[in-house]
């Protein structure tokens, strides 16, 4: 068995670390932290056969080629409070749609609270259309509330076991993408739609238990290895 990793190079990692791992242990007052991020593609893909159901002991089959149908994007915010998911699917994936989300999540959310938003350093969400929505729709907020509306908190690079929404974004692969068969687009937005439907009426909560110390040791300790590791290589390959 071979596992992957990767360890991330951002310079700034522990500070954004920190920021993002303290919303998870210590949520702030009236506000919602809200795991953000787009799935994409989300394929509709139809099987060339129907699939065989699990029987008399014998495991669910499906065939292994299919048509292809076309992509979705899925935008997803989970929420950390309670694990409720606010979504939004569409054919692009640009920053005038990430903008959209935003705006849906504003429109979505009780309009007193400052939403804490966990996102990755996709260049979408970094636009400067985005960011300039972001500061008039804050600019507003302040002079009714005196608190920012909306704050984004960037994981550092190749960091995304940090956002909580891909555990979903799994379930939701697993669930629905991966073993179903889809003859179009809009059958998978229609298959997905439902999916969230059900599961909000009982959302599953993911809790953030690990230690922000514990972490960043084991972190570390990989990093020697492979400096280590690297020195031999090198010294090896002198020789």
């Amino acid at each position: 068995m071979v596992r992957t990793f990767k360890l991330s190079n951002d310079k700034q990692f522990e500070t954004k670390f920190w920021d993002v791992i303290g919303l998870y242990l210590n949520p702030p007052d009236r506000a919602l932290v809200l795991c953000c991020d787009e799935k994409s593609p989300c394929q509709a893909l139809e099987r060339t056969q129907p699939s065989l159901p699990l029987k008399g002991g014998h495991p669910c089959t499906r065939t292994h080629d299919y048509k292809r149908h076309g992509t979705i994007t899925l935008f997803a915010a989970l929420s950390y409070l309670d694990g409720k998911i606010f979504s939004a699917t569409a054919a692009k994936h640009t920053h005038r749609q990430w903008l959209a989300f935003l705006q849906q999540l504003d429109a979505e959310t009780p309009g007193d609270l400052t939403l804490h938003l966990i996102a990755d350093n996709y260049s979408t969400h970094k636009h400067p259309k985005v960011k300039a929505w972001l500061q008039t729709r804050n600019q507003r907020h302040q002079k009714a509330c005196g608190q920012d509306r909306v704050v984004l908190h960037f994981i550092p690079t190749s960091s995304s076991w940090m956002n909580l929404v891909e555990r979903f974004f799994r379930d939701l692969t697993e669930d629905v993408v991966r073993a179903g068969s889809f003859a179009s687009v809009p059958e998978l937005v229609q298959n997905i739609t439902d999916y969230l439907a059900e599961r909000n009426l009982s959302p599953k909560r993911y809790v953030w238990k690990a230690k922000g110390a514990e972490i960043l040791a084991k972190i570390q300790r990989a990093r020697e290895i492979m400096e280590k590791h690297k020195c031999i290589v090198d010294s090896e390959t002198v020789h």
